[in-house]
Formats: structure tokens, sequence, C-alpha cells
């Protein structure tokens, strides 16, 4: 598949695949295709979750109310444990966090061609759907929590306690606070870049997959045969990944929080 409707080599099929729909150069790049799928999904999971809270009853709950009392007593209960301080703005963004990161995951279990062919058909040469393959996606919902991360820590402990901690940790003595500084910044700055790489590596390596498993269509009826078998185990095990790296993003970040509003 290719945007002049030439036939594409293998390479080129991966290549055309792992391509975002971009407009702009070098850092002012935008990936459309990305902001695109993640904003659309955000706003999805609000509609679909403030509907939900609008029509709830007290008496039996549809599937759909039941399914969303899940996940939200699931997330509540995880901070619960999680979570050693006191703010309610904790549990709401670590359900937004759970949710939006697993339906931006979601997107890779449909078929790769699908959404790409329809968008070539309306004249659009590239269309990336998952989100989360995407690594400036991934870093700046990482960087929103780094952002928290330091905001927090400052409000709890104050600019004094927040420099401190830098400074005077792991050892206690003044003459070592060069070195305190540097082993706490590198530790601070390791949070959002371990947040980001963790996501999109797992989900890029999915997605590529995906893509490799595709290209056993259409060569014989055998590789054809052992593709839709591979296609079929491997979205079944993928399942588990995409719905584990939201959870795992999500733990993270309320355990980072958590960090920051323990005043020493």
């Amino acid at each position: 598949m290719a945007a002049t409707g030439e036939a594409l080599t293998p390479q080129g099929y991966i290549q055309h695949h792992l391509t975002n729909l971009s407009v702009g150069e070098g850092f002012w790049t935008w990936h459309i295709d990305s902001l695109f799928f993640s904003v659309g999904l955000g706003v999805l999971f609000l509609w679909l979750f403030r509907s939900v809270g609008k029509k709830a009853t007290t008496g039996v709950p549809g599937k759909l109310q039941c399914f969303v009392e899940m996940i939200v007593e699931f997330v509540d209960s995880s901070v619960k444990e999680t979570f050693h301080g006191r703010n309610p703005v904790i549990a709401p963004l670590a359900l937004t966090i759970f949710v939006w990161v697993f339906m931006m995951n979601f997107m890779d279990m449909v078929p790769v061609d699908w959404i790409p062919s329809l968008a070539l058909a309306a004249g659009i040469p590239y269309m990336k759907v998952v989100p989360t393959t995407d690594l400036n996606i991934t870093f700046s919902m990482a960087l929103g929590v780094f952002v928290l991360i330091i905001y927090y820590s400052i409000k709890v402990k104050g600019i004094s306690g927040f420099v401190k901690e830098l400074t005077m940790q792991p050892f206690n003595h003044w003459a070592m606070i060069p070195v305190n500084f540097l082993l706490e910044t590198v530790t601070l700055i390791a949070k959002p870049i371990s947040l980001a790489l963790r996501l999109f590596g797992n989900l890029y390596a999915g997605e590529l997959i995906f893509i490799l498993i595709a290209l056993m269509y259409g060569a014989n009826w055998a590789l054809s045969t052992l593709g839709v078998t591979l296609q079929l185990g491997w979205l079944i095990f993928h399942i588990m990944v995409i719905t584990l790296q939201a959870f795992i993003f999500m733990m993270l970040t309320v355990v980072y929080l958590s960090m920051a509003h323990e005043d020493h």
C-alpha cells in the first residue's frame, strides 16, 4: 500500500505503517494522526464516563454502569493501597491515566491495514492509529506527571525542603552536597524518562509484530494460514500487554506523587 497506489516491498510496507502524518519541520513537527487519536479518545473517555455518571441509578445497574463502577473501584482501591497522603486529585488523575492510556493502547487491536487503507482512499498518505507508539505522546504525558511531581514536592515541603531533599540525601553532610545533588537530580529526571520509554517501547514493539505478521498474508495459503494463527495468538497475548502497560503507567504515577507528598 503506497500513497501512489504502487505495490510496496516488505521494507516499504513496514516503513509506511511506521510513518506519522506530519506537518512542520524539525522541532516544530506535528504528528497530526497521533494528536487526532489521542485527543479524540480522551474526549470519548470524558463523554462516556460523564454520561454513565449522569444516568447512574442506585438500583440494579446496567452493563455499562456496572463495568464503569468496576473500573472506578479497582483504581480507587489501588490508589488507597499506594498513595499515603491526602489529595482529592490523585484518584481522578489515576482513573484518567488508566482508562485513557488503555484506550490509546487498544487501538493496536485494530487490524493494521484497516484505518490506513481508509485514509489512503480519502487521499491521506499516512495514518498511524496507536498514539502510544509515538514517543512524542508518551513523553508529553510523562512530562505532565513530572510537572506534578515538582509542584507537589514544593507545595508539601516548601522550596527549602525540596532543595534540602535534593542536596542532603542520601548523605546528610554538607561536604556531600554536590554528590547528593547529582544523584537526586538523575533520579528525579529518570522518572519521566522511564515512564515515557517503557510505554512507548512496549507498544511500538507490539505494533511492529502485528505489521510483520501482516506481511505473511497473500504470499501463499500456507503462510496466510500461519499468519492468521499468529495474529490471533499475538492479539490475545497483546490484550494483557496493553492492560498491564496502562496499569503500570498509572501506578508509577501514583507512587511518584506519593513520594512527592512525603515530608521528611
